[in-house]
């Protein structure tokens, strides 16, 4: 047994509660190690994902046009695209405030949207002339693309609300993994300066020095990735929450009346109008149709943001009664959902320009470093449990005569 193998020995005897947060810190992490790695990998490309996605972009070029040219009106692009899918429903209508585009989503039916939300295709506009600049099919139709196949790997496994219940629990045991990490990390490294490696010693304790130091620089990181990971997965229980409660109260006056049909909407363009006059302040980003699973079946809901860097991840929606056009109220939303609003750039750093998501990748990368030499630890540790209990075993008894 090696001098750092017998040090852990004794400290595991002596010590009952740092047995069990080893015993903690050790099944912690070997359930979650490969489901965190396989998040780990596809998070890479997500912190990116801009980047990418416009390297991949098959779409048409906008037009170049002269500044401070009228976007098109919003009653145009969803016109174009009824003529386009007749018969198909439309979801929702978003305006992008970074880039001059207006891209529609539609669905055969709000029922087969509620059973698949990835059912879903889209129609982008040049928001300048209205022209078609790129058509989607519904989730993997066409074969998934990159960022797709990672994103839905990252998120749920391909497995909808139980894959992302199953991950959401993976991330609470690396939280797990960690908190034991750090209170175990002082008793067996109290011999040992900080940052110590002892690479001229065995390739074994070389990778535990290695596995301490790069856990200890990355734990506040994997901290926060680690409780955002677990705010995020539960998004759809939170805004199902949030429709069973604060929606249902708000909408239980108009309970029993007739819901519009398409024909009686009034303009979306008006809604968006509307809206964009009374909240100045507010960036308008989108129109979520009448009868969205989180929405309202009697309304528009328009969604706003702020404009300040931390507010531009707040967003606020207001409903627009979709038949009359009248402003009817900002809704406030709860504080779970404001807090997995804010989770959501602190998990993936993309808040902060090309420098954060650099550091975040190096980041990412480092704990996919610690989270395999994790693996490889306890590898190597049980084939030397395994060959030093089957030299016991091979060991001859003492004869009587040796006995004497």
């Amino acid at each position: 047994m090696s001098e750092q193998a017998a040090f852990e020995e004794r400290v595991y005897e002596r010590k009952p509660a740092l047995r069990r947060w080893l015993f903690v810190h050790k099944w912690s992490s070997l359930i979650c190690t490969l489901f965190l790695l396989l998040i780990c990998i596809t998070g890479l490309p997500l912190v990116l994902r801009d980047e990418i996605d416009g390297l991949l972009d098959d779409a048409l070029p906008y037009a170049q046009v002269a500044e401070g040219t009228p976007n098109v009106s919003l009653d145009r692009v969803v016109e174009a695209s009824r003529k386009m899918y007749p018969g198909e429903t439309i979801i929702s209508v978003f305006v992008d405030d970074d880039e001059p585009k207006i891209i529609v989503f539609m669905a055969s039916s709000w029922e087969a949207f509620k059973a698949n939300r990835r059912a879903i295709h889209s129609i982008r506009f040049d928001a300048h002339t209205g022209d078609v600049l790129k058509q989607t099919k519904p989730f993997g139709e066409d074969g998934l693309t990159f960022l797709q196949l990672m994103l839905s790997l990252h998120r749920d496994l391909f497995g909808g609300l139980a894959g992302e219940l199953f991950l959401g629990a993976m991330a609470l045991l690396f939280i797990a993994a960690i908190v034991s990490g750090i209170a175990i990390y002082g008793p067996f490294m109290r011999k040992l300066d900080f940052g110590t490696v002892r690479a001229a010693r065995s390739r074994r304790l070389k990778w535990l020095d290695l596995h301490n130091l790069l856990g200890v620089v990355t734990l506040g990181w994997a901290l926060v990735v680690g409780a955002t990971g677990v705010i995020n997965e539960l998004s759809t229980p939170l805004f199902a929450l949030w429709q069973q409660t604060d929606v249902r109260a708000m909408l239980a006056p108009l309970q029993g009346k007739p819901v519009p049909q398409t024909s009686e909407l009034s303009s979306p363009q008006a809604a968006y109008d509307t809206v964009k006059a009374a909240f100045p302040d507010m960036t308008t980003t989108s129109v979520v149709y009448p009868g969205a699973p989180f929405g309202s079946p009697f309304h528009y809901v328009v969604w706003t943001k702020g404009r300040e860097p931390l507010t531009s991840r707040l967003f606020s929606p207001v409903l627009v009664d979709a038949r009359s056009g009248a402003l009817v109220a900002a809704v406030t939303m709860p504080w779970y959902l404001r807090a997995l609003e804010l989770s959501r750039p602190l998990h993936f750093g993309d808040y902060g320009g090309m420098p954060l998501k650099i550091i975040w990748g190096l980041l990412d990368l480092t704990t996919i470093v610690v989270l395999g030499s994790g693996v490889y630890l306890w590898f190597v540790r049980s084939r030397a449990s395994r060959a030093q209990e089957g030299s016991a075993a091979a060991m001859p008894l003492a004869s009587p005569s040796a006995a004497e």
